[in-house]
Order: structure tokens, then C-alpha cells, then sequence
């Protein structure tokens, strides 16, 4: 068992699923909550979310085939249905499942691969709808090529705690104000980046997987959250998402891509209402745990 200061009272386990090893985070009692990290992110991405969470939900917070201290996959996959795979075999009991960019996609499929083990969905800053454009097909390749959070990890504590550096590592994209964004909270997002393995294969997959034609198939209740300023997600895919699932938009004002570490009480209150509206609902299991 290992300790994640990004993720106080979380324990973390190691699990076997199809060839790949797992690195999994788990806190707290209640319904079952998964949080699903980016591309290139980490567990830690949920640093400033999951603690909350974990005082109301048993929330498992997996790290993704080849990022974190999860292994690769054994070869590479034409979509992300592998990666939805993997997760599903870490799960004991139905769950509401909350994914963060890549993390929504891999959620969307876990719902439609394995509908017995998805109770609820929250997609935040979801990707997939324009991924596949060649302009954001481009973007990945370079971006997973150069793997520039992975070269800023050994030097993450100076980076985050620099107003100026803070600005230089996410105010190209990712949040609308980085020499406000907490220290901490870039730090976490800095941490896993270091042990990345297979962030490329993620990002083919994910430029081959087009959720659209699915969308009609999902049965549950769920919420889009998107930041206004989005600029890696245009806000437009989240209105497409919204349209096609029939579920609320929520849009942060003044808010990046990053918005599970950049507005964490909006990200919070949004998981929270789904739980609550699936409880409503029926009861999910409040036991459970994960599969050994």
C-alpha cells in the first residue's frame, strides 16, 4: 500500500487487469464515485476534488494505462474502448463515474461497454468531439511527443510555486489565471507526469474515437461541465454533448481547461448533485470493494 500527499487518507493498491497493472486510489464510504484523469495527468490531477468527495462517497480514483504508476497497455488499440475495459475491471459495484477530458471520453465508453457498472456520469471539459480534427490531431502528436509535463516534473515545487513559471507551464492553455492558481494544486498536477509510459498510444486512441454515434445509448443520468474559456475543448462540444446526452450544461465562467483544479467547488458541487439525483433514483450499493 502507498500514500499520495496529493490525496491525503487515499490508499493506493496495485491491480492486475488484462496484462496491464493498475495503479488505483481509494478513500471513503457511501455510493461508489470513480474520477477519471486527462491525458497526461495523474490521480493527483484530483487533488483540490477527491478529499471533499471521499468525506460523502467511497471515491476510487484510478490512474489510466500508461500514465501515473499504471502500466502500458500490452500493444496499441484502435479506440479507447481498451481503456474503459481496464476500469471496469477495477470496479465491485456500480459507481457514478466523473471523467476529466480524456477521463469523459473513457467514461462514455464505460457506460456504453459495461452499463451494469455506470450509475451516473459527470463529464468535465470533456474531449473526443473535436479531437479527431487535424488540427487537434496535430496538437496531440506534438503535445505526447514532447511530453512537456514529464520534462517540468523533476523541477515541479519551483515551478509551482513561481508566479512566473506558473504562467510559462499552464497559461497557454489550460487555466485563464495560472499566477492565481493555487500552488499545491499545480504542483499535483505536475507529479504524476513523471512516471508516463504510454501517453502517446492515449492519444491516438483518442483522435480514433468519436463518441457521437453512441451518445443516443446513454441511459443515465449525467451533467456537462465546461469552462467558458476552455481553449483546448472549444465550449461548443460541450453544448454538442449536452444536446445529444439530453442532460444540463454547466458552463464556469472565467474558467480553463483545467477546471477540476482551477473552480474545485463548482467540480464538487457538480459530482454532488449527480450522486444525489442517482440516489433519488435507486440506492446504489453502499458496500463493495474493489475486485482483487
Amino acid at each position: 500500500m502507498l500514500n499520495n500527499p496529493f490525496l491525503p487518507g487515499f490508499v493506493a493498491r496495485y491491480r492486475e487487469v488484462k496484462g496491464v497493472r493498475l495503479r488505483v486510489f481509494e478513500a471513503g464510504d457511501g455510493p461508489a464515485l470513480v474520477l477519471l484523469h486527462g491525458l497526461g495527468g495523474a490521480a493527483s490531477n484530483w487533488t483540490a476534488v477527491a478529499p471533499e468527495l471521499a468525506e460523502r462517497a467511497r471515491v476510487v480514483v484510478p490512474e489510466l494505462p500508461g500514465h501515473g504508476g499504471s502500466s502500458a497497455l500490452p500493444a496499441p488499440v484502435a479506440t479507447l474502448d481498451a481503456y474503459a475495459d481496464r476500469i471496469a475491471g477495477v470496479l465491485g459495484s456500480p459507481a457514478v463515474v466523473a471523467g476529466h477530458s480524456l477521463g469523459g471520453l473513457v467514461a462514455l465508453r464505460l457506460a456504453l461497454r459495461h452499463p451494469p457498472l455506470v450509475r451516473g456520469l459527470v463529464l468535465a471539459g470533456s474531449a473526443g468531439i473535436s479531437s479527431g480534427t487535424r488540427r487537434s490531431q496535430r496538437a496531440l502528436a506534438v503535445t505526447s511527443l514532447i511530453q512537456p509535463g514529464k520534462r517540468i516534473a523533476p523541477l515541479r515545487r519551483l515551478v509551482s510555486e513561481s508566479r512566473v513559471l506558473r504562467e510559462l507551464a499552464f497559461g497557454f492553455a489550460s487555466v485563464t489565471d495560472p499566477r492565481a492558481f493555487e500552488p499545491r494544486v499545480a504542483e499535483a498536477f505536475l507529479a504524476g507526469t513523471a512516471l508516463h509510459t504510454g501517453v502517446r498510444e492515449a492519444a491516438d486512441a483518442l483522435v480514433r474515437t468519436d463518441p457521437r454515434r453512441d451518445l443516443d445509448r446513454v441511459r443515465v443520468p449525467a451533467l456537462v461541465l465546461h469552462g467558458a474559456r476552455d481553449r483546448m475543448v472549444p465550449l461548443r462540444d460541450a453544448f454538442e454533448y449536452a444536446r445529444r446526452l439530453d442532460v444540463p450544461l454547466r458552463v464556469i465562467a472565467d474558467c480553463g481547461h483545467l477546471l477540476i483544479g482551477e473552480r474545485p467547488r463548482a467540480v464538487v458541487d457538480a459530482i454532488a448533485d449527480v450522486l444525489d439525483r442517482v440516489l433519488d433514483v435507486e440506492e446504489l450499493p453502499v458496500e463493495g470493494e474493489l475486485v482483487p
